[in-house]
């Protein structure tokens, strides 16, 4: 099959090498990391040694210049690791925390957080979501009050990944509640910060190698240099990070749904019932015809918008078809091949089974089917 328009050879480059590192030092822990719940640190660093966390980033922070295709076949062969959490912890590292600070940040903003989070010295998490604003950005009810030269901040944040473990996060805040969503802003806070903390790591459904944590600001007191970019601005910029955050998640969910496909189908052939292999009868036969189908479906829009979104455009309608659409294609993916599986699939540790667990997030994170609908629709209407 010839390359996509979005890839040339350099890509192919970059995917041959990135999955020898992956399957050669990371997949073989995948089991265990799923099971302690937490994967070390030192996978970060060990990224950043091989230039894996700044991609797309410019060469004078540290990155490799790339583009919207380098991003892309890094998250799908962060699939290859076989826990998808770890992959999400990754993602937020390189396509949710840092891109901000890069298009808005100042230069001390960059020198200061983005080049060590390229070289994988310092970890990052991004703090949207609270107990009572999740998909409604617009709720969100952590408050940033002006002080003498600086800014208190108090409130909460709810299932942020790299929580427990990051040195800084990207927060949004409310810096005037009067001004509706020009009184939302963006700010840089160490994790150490007197006041900054973390009241629980959450237990979740899937996803079970990453931390996710809710964390408590109580009178956080940060210097006036925090502020990311202009005050206020604070909400379209929070929107342009999650168009990232969503394209990048579709396209490695969708990596990871083809790994088990393809997992699923090698499975099929060897398992013999009624004397023969399973693959062999029509029923899985056409299962198998349509998954690939919606796979090959999900992954060529895929590789589209994230084209428009490298020639300039902000696809904002096609990235919201995208998220709403691989989701409900690889839930259902995922769902057909535990099925055919069947109680081998079924019982807890088995990969199929980890996999079937972690993918019901795309449909939920950084906007849900729901919000994703009615994106769209005003987009058509």
């Amino acid at each position: 099959m010839p390359l996509h328009p979005l890839f040339i050879e350099e890509h192919e480059e970059l995917r041959r090498t990135a999955r020898a590192f992956i399957e050669s030092e990371l997949t073989p822990h995948a089991a265990d990391w799923e099971r302690d719940g937490d994967f070390p640190d030192s996978v970060f660093t060990r990224l950043g040694e091989l230039g894996l966390l700044g991609l797309r980033y410019p060469a004078e922070y540290g990155g490799q210049g790339g583009d919207w295709g380098h991003a892309i076949v890094l998250a799908e062969e962060l699939a290859r690791i076989g826990s998808a959490g770890v992959g999400m912890a990754i993602a937020v590292q390189t396509e949710m925390a840092t891109p901000p600070i890069l298009r808005y940040g100042s230069e001390e903003q960059k020198q200061r957080y983005l080049a060590p989070a390229i070289r994988g010295e310092k970890i990052a998490c991004l703090g949207i979501t609270e107990p009572g604003a999740g998909s409604d950005v617009a709720s969100i009810e952590t408050v940033a009050r002006a002080e003498g030269e600086g800014w208190v901040i108090n409130g909460r944040k709810m299932f942020i990944t790299n929580g427990r473990r990051a040195d800084f996060c990207l927060l949004v805040a409310r810096t005037d509640k009067a001004a509706g969503y020009d009184g939302f802003s963006l700010f840089l806070v160490d994790t150490d910060t007197p006041g900054f903390g973390v009241s629980r790591t959450l237990h979740k459904l899937g996803m079970r190698s990453s931390d996710t944590a809710e964390l408590i600001l109580d009178d956080v007191k940060v210097p006036g240099t925090a502020l990311v970019g202009e005050q206020g601005k604070g909400f379209p910029q929070i929107m342009w990070e999650l168009q990232g955050e969503r394209l990048v998640g579709a396209a490695g969910s969708v990596a990871g749904a083809w790994l088990a496909f393809e997992k699923t189908l090698e499975y099929a052939k060897g398992r013999i019932a009624f004397g023969r292999p399973i693959g062999s009868f029509q029923v899985q036969r056409h299962r198998f015809a349509e998954m690939a189908t919606k796979l090959e479906a999900a992954r060529q829009l895929t590789y589209d918008v994230a084209l428009l979104w490298e020639k300039g455009e902000y696809p904002v309608k096609e990235i919201s078809m995208l998220k709403l659409q691989a989701g409900l294609i690889v839930c259902e993916v995922m769902n057909e091949c535990l099925q055919v599986h069947g109680g081998a699939g079924y019982a807890s540790d088995s990969w199929i089974e980890r996999a079937w667990r972690d993918t019901r997030l795309l449909r939920i994170g950084a906007g849900t089917d729901e919000v994703m609908r009615e994106v769209i629709a005003k987009t058509i209407l």
